[in-house]
């Protein structure tokens, strides 16, 4: 499959590579995210050396390193032999790199595992030997975590090294979307909702396939890597995976709340929110407060929700039918799948909705701020801010294999009065996003009252 994506990365990339300075880059994100094929298309038609770390300790990497550089060199006793330390390394590429030369070490994490010490040892070997040199040192790593403190983070002691970083996410639905260019919205909606925006798992599916045969073929069978994708990585990113699980598995049954979470695994509140901020800083879950809050970290509304769509889907249909799974019932999990996967779509059609409102602020206004709105018994799927201009767009989202009709909008309406934000002054915009369309009497009342109307992604236009 090519390479789909990462214009802007590379962009900035190719604007680092022409400055005449040395440069340290940082790249980081997720597992599997696409970090190394990244580097990969950089480096292309460019001098490099490239060095995956492994874990093991750290004579056996330099043994592998010295290997990796010998080889561009055609040093045959470096090869042979490797570095015995660091700074033969950094003093090795000083002496011998007269040109500009790209130097990549990927999963820098496990040096760091190898050696509490690294950051340090490579900011004092950087400041004596590479930083007047033509290096384009790139460092990269999976652990999110790990690169902050060794690296990012003010106290690193590697703060103020790097000329650069790159922080990887997931696709957004509109760039995933061209993973399967001949599939229809539906479709694609249906796989985003199980891998997100993460191209590894994107790449997993066939879209020649049935969602369901894709499901059975690439999820639900213990020898594919996606069955024991989540569990490999709790455990390699966290110390007490046991507790992070049952705080997620109490995630994908609904329990937003803190108290709800509290309740369901017994654990206490204190320790809770430790774990909570952890699982925040992997980006696996997020904090959820109404949009219009303002002061979002001290809001008492705050639920948690999986931000990793593929950790969201496992732990609610692979952890609980992991028996059945290796017992070969796929028919029978599949069903369990099929009862309710049709929420999550509708879930992540409201996600899209908002990136399509992103993309089409030519309609409404510039967007501030955007996301869900709830007090109480009342919510709306979408809010959208723009504080300066005291804006506001009021939006319902239906994934529904029934037309939307006036109801709906007449019932936004009425939600409308217990949203208390700048009400004497705000000017009031209204949106509909629909699955199966809308009905004629909802097309003439949105062309009356400038009501901006989707079907699916599409803007409805209305002659």
């Amino acid at each position: 499959m090519k390479f789909i994506n990462r214009e802007r990365e590379l962009k900035a990339l190719e604007r680092f590579w022409q400055e005449s300075q040395s440069q340290l880059i940082v790249i980081y994100g997720k597992r599997r995210i696409g970090k190394t094929e990244l580097i990969k298309q950089f480096i292309k038609q460019k001098p490099y050396i490239y060095f995956l770390a492994q874990k093991i300790n750290e004579h056996e990497n330099l043994k592998l390193l010295g290997e990796s550089v010998g080889r561009i060199f055609d040093d045959e006793m470096l090869m042979k032999n490797g570095f015995d330390d660091w700074q033969w390394f950094f003093k090795y590429l000083q002496k011998h790199t007269n040109k500009k030369i790209i130097v990549v070490i990927d999963e820098f994490p496990y040096l760091a595992g190898a050696n509490k010490g690294i950051s340090s040892i490579f900011q004092a070997e950087w400041d004596e030997f590479l930083k007047n040199t033509p290096i384009f040192l790139i460092l990269c790593g999976s652990s999110i975590s790990m690169m902050e403190e060794e690296i990012l983070s003010y106290k690193a002691p590697l703060y103020g090294r790097r000329t650069g970083q790159i922080f990887l996410k997931p696709f957004l639905f509109q760039k995933a979307r061209k993973f399967y260019p001949q599939s229809s919205f539906e479709y694609s909606l249906q796989l985003f909702s199980i891998a997100g925006g993460n191209p590894s798992y994107l790449k997993k599916f066939n879209s020649q396939l049935s969602f369901t045969k894709n499901i059975k073929s690439k999820i639900l069978q213990p020898e594919e890597f996606l069955y024991n994708e989540i569990e490999f990585i709790l455990r390699e990113e966290l110390r007490e995976p046991r507790n992070y699980f049952v705080i997620l598995k109490s995630i994908a049954l609904g329990k937003n709340r803190i108290s709800e979470i509290v309740n369901e695994t017994g654990l206490e509140k204190s320790i809770l929110h430790k774990y909570l901020f952890i699982l925040e800083d992997l980006h696996i879950i997020q904090k959820e407060v109404p949009i219009t809050e303002k002061n979002p970290l001290k809001s008492r509304k705050g639920i948690y929700k999986f931000q990793d769509q593929f950790f969201k889907f496992w732990f609610k249909y692979i952890l609980p039918n992991k028996g059945y799974i290796e017992e070969e019932k796929i028919d029978f999990v599949m069903k369990r799948i099929n009862k309710d996967f049709n929420q999550i779509v509708a879930e992540n059609y409201e996600k899209v909705a908002k990136e399509i409102i992103k993309s089409n602020e030519t309609k409404f206004f510039q967007i501030d701020k955007i996301g869900r709105w709830w007090d109480r018994n009342e919510e709306i799927d979408i809010l959208a801010l723009n504080e300066e201009e005291n804006k506001i767009l009021f939006c319902e989202v239906k994934w529904s294999n029934k037309q939307v009709g006036t109801n709906v909008y007449e019932n936004l309406k009425r939600k409308t009065d217990k949203v208390n934000w700048k009400k004497e002054k705000r000017k009031e915009y209204f949106s509909l996003f629909a699955k199966s369309g809308f009905t004629e009497k909802m097309k003439k009342i949105g062309k009356k009252e400038k009501v901006i109307l989707f079907h699916k992604d599409k803007p409805l236009e209305i002659l």
